[in-house]
Parts: C-alpha cells; structure tokens; sequence
C-alpha cells in the first residue's frame, strides 16, 4: 500500500470534505492549523511530489485519483479500506464512519467480520469519562492487506468463522441488559469494559 502518514490523511481527508478541493482558508480553519505552518507546508509539497494532490491556477489543492484510490475508491472493498485506514492510525467507529464515508451498518458488519478473523483488535479507552472501543490493526490484518498489493483483492478471502460464534450473541444480550440496569452510569461502564475484554480474549 502506498504509505501515508496521519498528517498525510487529515490533509486528504480535508479535500475529500471540501469536495476534492482545498484552499488556504480550508487549512486555516480545519484542525491541521494546529501542526504549524512549516508542517503545512511539508505535507503539501510531499503530498504534491508523490502526486496525491495537484496545484491549480487559483492557488487551491486538489485530491487526484491516486490518492483517492487509497482509501475512497469503490474498487476496493471496505474491509480493504478499514484495513488500509488503521494501517495508518487507530481509529474508533465514528471516526471510521466519517473518513470512509460509508454508512455505519456496512462499517459495522465488515468491523466485526475483521474482529472475528483476529486482523483487527477493539481495545475499550476512557476519553472524557466515556468507554470508547478503539480499534487498531494487527500484525494478521497488516499481512492480509499487503497481500493484496501483490494479489489484489478478488483472492482475498475472510477465514471461515471459529465455533463460538453463539457467545458474541449472548454478550451483546448482555450489554442490552446491562442499559437498562438502574445503577450508574460508572457502574455501567465497569461492567461493559469487563464484557469487552472478554470479547477480545474470546477465539472466534
């Protein structure tokens, strides 16, 4: 895979949100202000060697096809792409929702299909006194998605699924039951972190 760095993708991903293109104002109000002038200005001119984004007449940046084929192309399928995205960074749901722009019932089919086949890990993080899952790839899911740069896609096949599959419905069960508890929202949180570590401890 063509390698990009996060700033890399917060740049791309600012074109593909601003509908392909970027200008100056675009950069000065987005998040990447926050990286410095001199990071900006690096980023474009690699971005623009490596021919991920070309300069127009007026001054603005656009996102080309290359680019686009990395992670925004309907040629690749989205476990491709969710592989792809955490190769670059871990990421959780929303964030993976938002950068792809695929809708959250496809993303969250091919998560758990990735989670199931052990390419992809869910860890629970506290942010903001929040139980966020995170997910980042593993070193299966990294051999997975390089294969296809030398096999392409259509070979790729997910494993069958390990027996056990039943226990992941009764955890989600639970997690229900656990929303509807008349105990706190700490208490809550306590319990769902347990049941999402033993999903990941889980062989399915």
């Amino acid at each position: 895979m063509r390698k990009l760095g996060t700033i890399d993708l917060e740049m791309l991903y600012l074109a593909i949100k601003e509908k392909g293109s970027f200008n100056e104002n675009n950069l000065e109000n987005s998040e990447l202000k926050r990286h410095g002038v001199g990071k900006i200005l690096d980023t474009l001119a690699s971005l623009k060697d490596r021919k991920f984004i070309s300069l127009n007449s007026d001054g603005s940046f656009s996102i080309t096809e290359l680019a686009r084929e990395i992670l925004w192309s309907s040629n690749i399928p989205v476990w491709g792409r969710i592989l792809r995205l955490l190769q670059i960074k871990s990421c959780n749901l929303n964030q993976i929702i938002e950068i792809l722009g695929i809708p959250k019932e496809k993303i969250m089919s091919d998560v758990e299909e990735l989670r199931k086949n052990q390419f992809i890990l869910m860890s629970p993080q506290r942010q903001d006194d929040k139980l966020i899952k995170i997910y980042e790839i593993l070193p299966e899911g990294i051999q997975e998605i390089d294969k296809t740069e030398t096999e392409g896609f259509d070979k790729i096949k997910f494993v069958g699924l390990k027996p056990n599959g039943g226990i992941l419905k009764i955890i989600d069960e639970i997690k229900k039951e656990v929303d509807n508890l008349q105990i706190s929202q700490s208490q809550k949180d306590k319990i769902l972190e347990k049941l999402l570590n033993l999903e990941n401890k889980l062989e399915i």
